[in-house]
């Protein structure tokens, strides 16, 4: 079962890219990578998601307008 996952889309209800991880800190780390590397496109969002509840809880998310929100 996927605990953690990071979520990338380019618009809201659009495609996204995603990957799953068992623990947090890889997941973690493609979360400040992805902000590194597609965090600066007007209209990207970045979720950092963690999955063992139900429904899913975001952690943390990223746009480039309003920087990284803590939940």
């Amino acid at each position: 079962m996927t605990k953690y996952s990071v979520v990338l889309r380019f618009t809201a209800a659009g495609p996204r890219v995603f990957g799953e991880w068992d623990v947090l800190e890889p997941a973690e780390k493609t979360y400040r990578n992805w902000i590194g590397l597609y965090g600066s496109h007007p209209t990207a969002a970045i979720q950092l998601v963690d999955d063992t509840t139900s429904p899913s809880t975001v952690i943390k998310e990223w746009t480039r307008d309003g920087g990284e929100q803590t939940r």
